[in-house]
């Protein structure tokens, strides 16, 4: 076994996990179970389906939900581009690739250096997940019919724990705790003013802005190292 397909199968045997809390999660928040099956199938981003069925729960719009849950999807485009970059698939590979572009798919495949390594991390990483987290995701929507009372149960605020759980491993550095504090501050300052799923919403603008304005600074020291670097060794 080399060395990403093993942390490609270690990683979807951990992500899938959270699939079980999706399933259970999504029927206690109103959907049935074939919405919330269709959901993992069709979507398939789990922090993008959490915020989804986190703004029904909270009494949001369809509108707003999907907005957001589109919004933190965004980041896929990006994964997206680099993949191309390094595959290069086409047919049918192109169209399954689009669908198993996620964050950990990506990021085995970028760990590797070898370009065949590059290519099976991708594809062990993204199907695991893919039939892992579905296939959890209707086992928890089952368990989930069986609960009456979400609320007593506290499933209501499992929805922010789990959302959470997926979130953490990817805060490694200062500026995703600070962007992390700053949507959080936006989301609460706005909550008493604004309709459910909306201060979602507006913490996904600021943190949209957030990336192009803290991209574009580091595109300009890049450029001014470079041109720096040239007028060095200009003789």
């Amino acid at each position: 076994m080399t060395p990403a397909t093993r942390m490609g199968l270690s990683i979807a045997a951990a992500v899938s996990l959270y699939g079980l809390s999706f399933g259970a999660l999504s029927v206690a928040s109103g959907l049935t179970l074939w919405q919330t099956v269709a959901l993992s199938a069709l979507l398939f981003s789990g922090g993008s389906q959490f915020a989804f069925i986190g703004i029904l729960a909270a009494g949001g719009s369809g509108g707003a939900a999907l907005g957001a849950s589109t919004l933190l999807s965004a980041r896929n485009t990006i994964y997206a581009v680099q993949m191309k970059a390094m595959f290069d698939p086409s047919g049918w590979r192109r169209w399954v690739s689009a669908q198993l572009t996620i964050d950990e798919s990506a990021a085995n495949a970028m760990s590797q250096t070898d370009p065949e390594e590059r290519r099976r991390g991708f594809w062990v990483t993204g199907l695991g997940v893919y039939v892992g987290w579905n296939l959890a995701t209707v086992v928890g929507a089952l368990l989930g019919d069986f609960v009456a009372e979400p609320e007593a149960l506290g499933l209501d605020g499992a929805v922010v724990a789990a959302f959470l759980g997926l979130l953490w491993p990817r805060l490694r550095s200062r500026e995703p705790w600070a962007l992390a504090v700053v949507a959080a501050l936006v989301t609460v300052l706005t909550m008493p003013m604004l309709p459910a799923g909306v201060p979602v919403l507006l913490a996904a603008v600021v943190a949209a802005a957030w990336g192009l304005v803290t991209r574009g600074r580091s595109g300009g020291a890049e450029s001014t190292r470079t041109r720096k670097e040239h007028e060095e060794v200009r003789p």
